[in-house]
């Protein structure tokens, strides 16, 4: 499975979803609340309500295994689960949320405007995030040599990837990586806590058929993503990025 096998690789996994929609969801405290408690009976450990501002989200606590949440703004509903110990534990709040939420929040299939994807693995890392991931998957390539001056160090370098497909390039994939603690130009900062984070993120765009589509639609994403992060995710990103932060020795 591969939650068993790639939180190895990692400090921390995660697979969220968001399902976005064109019309504005209902907010008022009773279907709110409906909802949530629908999906607390599913999974009781996610007993914490919170409101922030642009809000309102129900979570299981942090030291859970998988840490599951779920968050809904007004015009998205957004569900995590954080280092699952299976690949079904990790999408069994994504196949939930997209059985239920569109009965509980009102959602018609000519409203889903796109379901997204995204495979999480943050490595932790101190020191310059960008030099490390340069040194993992840019050494010898034309675009690093483009910036290849003596004494320079790197202070950007967080690459963004995406291509469309389908009949009418309804599928998006996006491969990103995100480096954190950026020293500020001519100060010296501590080293960084925060992990560089690799992302596959992919994304179904426009209407459903039918409701009852949704899980399916989540299948297939799932399907290739599963296939991705395995044979192109893990060994040309992941596998040289914690290389290159064991060899800086910035653990």
């Amino acid at each position: 499975m591969m939650g068993d096998s790639y939180k190895a690789l990692c400090s921390d996994f995660y697979v969220n979803q968001k399902v976005t929609v064109k019309m504005d969801l209902p907010r008022s405290r009773e279907t709110v609340l409906e909802f949530f408690e629908r999906v607390r009976r599913q999974f009781p450990q996610m007993g914490h309500f919170r409101r922030y501002r642009e809000e309102l989200a129900l979570e299981s606590p942090q030291t859970d295994t998988p840490h599951r949440w779920l968050a809904v703004r007004s015009n998205n509903i957004r569900s995590g689960a954080v280092n699952a110990p299976t690949t079904p534990e990790s999408y069994s709040i994504h196949e939930h949320v997209l059985e239920t939420a569109p009965y509980f929040l009102n959602v018609s299939p000519l409203d889903i405007d796109s379901i997204e994807l995204l495979y999480g693995f943050d490595l932790a890392a101190t020191g310059n995030h960008d030099a490390i991931v340069a040194d993992a998957i840019l050494a010898g390539s034309p675009l690093r040599q483009a910036l290849e001056l003596q004494g320079a160090t790197f202070a950007h370098c967080q690459p963004v990837l995406g291509v469309s497909f389908g009949q009418n390039n309804e599928y998006e994939i996006n491969v990103e990586v995100k480096t954190r603690g950026q020293q500020t130009p001519g100060r010296e900062t501590e080293p960084a806590a925060e992990p560089i984070s690799v992302y596959l993120i992919l994304r179904r765009l426009g209407a459903v058929p039918d409701l009852k589509e949704l899980p399916k639609v989540l299948s297939q994403l799932t399907a290739t993503g599963e296939e991705l992060v395995e044979k192109r995710v893990v060994p040309t990103l992941l596998t040289p990025i914690r290389e290159a932060i064991a060899s800086s020795g910035n653990t």
